[in-house]
């Protein structure tokens, strides 16, 4: 690959890390042959990978849960500890599931305003049809995408909320009657984390069917 692309990208990177650049990296990274469309896709894999983990994560602190209310002894501060970085964790997993959809939608967005733009180029109108009925198609499967992955991406936030209430209480609370209530509250979680969990399912099943369908059409 010629050394001036690779130093404009860069380039890119280094003096435009903001989002406000994002359209200048999606450019420049064109450049170098990596078009829109392989960009989206990546992204989305990226994005379905991301949800992937951080469902593991939310299981992972539920069951942190779930021994913090069978403590029958022994050091309690060192459980609160490893319920508190199992709870960040989550924090994290959920922001990098946020960060991930951002760049889907960029790159998306991108990618239809150029699609658009490109339909006037036609001088046939057959062929123009043609990318105007793929166009409407590869848009319908994207919103399906998005609204998969906002919902489940709007499903973490009560879980986050409840995981930070509990920690906070338990800080300051390293007792058996605090510990004893917890129990109603991890009831309510595994409610909660179970519904969160057959969302992001369902956003990584959406995920997989696009990522077929822009690879097969």
């Amino acid at each position: 690959m010629p050394a001036r692309p690779i130093l404009c990208l860069l380039l890119a990177a280094l003096l435009f890390p903001a989002v406000g650049c994002a359209s200048t990296t999606i450019a420049v990274k064109e450049k170098l042959g990596y078009a829109k469309r392989e960009q989206l896709v990546d992204e989305v894999k990226h994005a379905r990978n991301a949800q992937q983990k951080a469902k593991e994560q939310f299981a992972t602190t539920l069951e942190e849960f779930k021994a913090v209310t069978g403590f029958d002894g022994g050091d309690l501060e060192r459980q609160y500890n490893k319920l508190k970085t199992q709870a960040d964790r989550s924090r994290d997993r959920a922001s990098a599931v946020r960060g991930r959809i951002d760049s889907v939608e960029r790159i998306a967005n991108a990618m239809f305003r150029e699609w658009d733009q490109e339909l006037n180029q036609y001088s046939s109108e057959t062929l123009r049809a043609a990318s105007q009925e793929q166009l409407d198609l590869t848009r319908q499967r994207y919103r399906q995408l998005l609204d998969a992955m906002k919902t489940a991406e709007a499903r973490m936030t009560p879980v986050l909320t409840a995981f930070d209430d509990q920690v906070l209480f338990l800080k300051h609370n390293l007792n058996a009657r605090a510990i004893a209530s917890l129990q109603t509250t991890v009831n309510e979680l595994e409610t909660e984390i179970a519904a969160l969990i057959e969302e992001m399912n369902r956003s990584i099943d959406e995920a997989n069917a696009f990522i077929e369908g822009m690879q097969d059409g």
